[in-house]
């Protein structure tokens, strides 16, 4: 926990409070107590000038002392012992951290750490600490109340002289605010401003961009080979360091420093461009996307799109394969809407590998095409709907209903006798959502001949409900036959059956067919009063 917390405090002194990297060290941190707190609901640490005890045992030794050693920061200022309470690590860790760091460049004229502790009137810090002057000192109250805030006596804490002799060659900022020429608001606020932008800036970027232009204007072969050399090393640096929207600029960048440069080669611009074919390669791009996938920090949309966006065709394929092992929810998301954006500039190559012999790549290649809408892919999509792999033809069959063509319905009708019970379902409620009429003579005569009396009730369901999107008036007699007739000694049909065609009369949803659900709402078959009155509400 220690260590982690210098860590962080060491962040807080390098980077800006909205910097990634210190907003994760203070996180690291904070989760670093929570074992502590399993076992106790307090850290009492021992401060010497060269180390933190706890229970008498040595946890932290800087055999230095310097402002950079925590044992000294607290130390020299007289602070003893330090207790830290549960709780500390949610509502005071940041200021503890912020106090540690003040003091530690603080100069000679501003306030000690027991001044600025004193200060921030801590809930869940307590301190002992000694006058210099003085040896004995006196040991907290172990039955002291944790919330006392006040945990110091501000009697005893000397306020620093009000005024020091500032060391030679040292100047005040307070001697010039009356000069003449002194800075106003504005323009010290333009200058934290510029300060701010410029630590903001990316400075891997404009490394980049001082290549690409010292490369356009210098026609000397030799430099351009070296610049060359030294892009292709920043390009591993900068995957390794993550800077993906940095990578696509370079990419991006590389083939407009080819066409625009002075006198490039045939050979200096093909070697730019194979910066971007290596990493297509499906080697190199696994291991991307692998490190993308596993990666703490969060990628921004943008920035995936652009790098997406900068490699070549053939990287679809590795993209699509890759999906379905992500194991981050929210990245997963990320890949598939860069891949959208990939496979809308790419149709052709999308179609491709719809008919790819990678099982993975096909059933992802089908998904974007259905996606899409991509009128272009029904014919591998037709193809694919005959495969002998059921789940292939499923996707296969969803991805045409969502293009929704005639050409594609016409190609589900293929799937009123397909092996699959699942695909059947799908076509058939492809027919209804799409309201494909060609389909009604085969309904009418699955539901006239009984052609699924063995099925279950799910695709039972799917066909009358089908024919019932479909068939109007027209086919409200053979369903109110189905629904109240009797046979031969007035035995109606199974329940089953009924129900179905109840369910079919609602989506009629005509006056004649409302007319025939109504003389079956008191039928004493429960399935069927309920499909009954399923089909009444669907029908007003």
């Amino acid at each position: 926990m220690l260590r982690v917390f210098t860590r962080a405090i060491r962040a807080h002194q390098l980077y800006l409070h909205n910097n990634p990297t210190y907003l994760k060290s203070v996180e690291v941190a904070r989760a670093s107590f929570a074992p502590i707190w399993a076992h106790t609901e307090e850290i009492s640490l021992e401060v010497t000038d060269t180390q933190l005890r706890w229970e008498g045992r040595p946890v932290m030794n800087e055999a230095d002392k310097t402002t950079d050693a925590l044992p000294w920061v607290l130390y020299k200022d007289g602070l003893r012992e330090l207790r830290l309470m549960k709780g500390v690590e949610v509502q005071e860790f940041v200021g503890l951290i912020e106090v540690i760091t003040r003091v530690r460049k603080a100069q000679n004229d501003e306030d000690d750490l027991l001044t600025v502790l004193w200060e921030k009137e801590f809930n869940h810090i307590r301190y002992r600490y000694v006058d210099l002057l003085v040896d004995a000192i006196e040991p907290l109250d172990p039955s002291a109340n944790v919330n006392d805030h006040k945990l110091v006596d501000p009697s005893q804490v000397q306020e620093p002289p009000t005024e020091d002799l500032l060391p030679a060659g040292v100047v005040s900022l307070e001697d010039f605010k009356t000069t003449l020429y002194f800075l106003e608001e504005r323009e010290i606020d333009y200058l934290r401003t510029a300060v701010e932008r410029e630590y903001a800036s990316e400075l891997r970027g404009n490394v980049v961009a001082i290549l690409l232009d010292t490369y356009e204007q210098q026609v000397d072969a030799s430099i351009r080979d070296e610049i060359a050399g030294v892009l292709d090393i920043l390009l591993v640096n900068l995957l390794t360091a993550g800077q993906l929207g940095t990578v696509a600029m370079l990419l991006r960048e590389v083939q407009v420093a080819g066409s625009r440069g002075r006198d490039v080669t045939a050979p200096q611009k093909e070697r730019l461009l194979q910066l971007a074919d290596r990493l297509s390669e499906p080697e190199s791009l696994s291991q991307l996307l692998q490190s993308i996938d596993e990666r703490v920090e969060a990628i921004g949309q943008q920035e995936l799109n652009d790098l997406f966006e900068q490699l070549r065709v053939r990287a679809l394929g590795t993209i699509f394969q890759w999906l379905g092992r992500v194991q981050n929810a929210r990245v997963r998301t990320q890949m598939e809407t860069a891949a959208v954006r990939l496979a809308q500039a790419n149709t052709g190559e999308l179609v491709r590998l719809i008919g790819a012999p990678e099982r993975e790549v096909a059933l992802e290649a089908m998904r974007r095409a259905g996606a899409m809408k991509a009128a272009a892919a029904v014919t591998g999509l037709g193809r694919n709907a005959q495969s002998t792999d059921a789940e292939i033809r499923l996707v296969a069959v969803q991805a045409l209903t969502e293009i929704g063509s005639p050409g594609s319905l016409q190609l589900l009708e293929r799937t009123i006798d397909d092996a699959s019970r699942d695909v059947r379902v799908a076509g058939l409620r492809a027919f209804a959502a799409r309201n494909h009429k060609a389909a009604l003579p085969r309904l009418e005569a699955m539901i006239r001949d009984r052609k699924v009396d063995g099925a279950d009730l799910t695709e039972k369901m799917a066909v009358f409900e089908a024919y019932g999107s479909m068939c109007g008036d027209a086919g409200v007699p053979m369903l109110d036959g189905i629904l109240n007739g009797k046979g031969l000694f007035g035995k109606r049909d199974n329940a089953e059956w009924r129900a179905c065609a109840a369910m079919a009369l609602g989506k009629v949803g005509s006056g004649p067919a409302e007319r025939a659900l109504q003389k079956a709402s008191s039928d004493k078959e429960i399935l069927v009063r309920n499909a009954v009155n399923r089909g009444l509400r669907g029908a007003s």
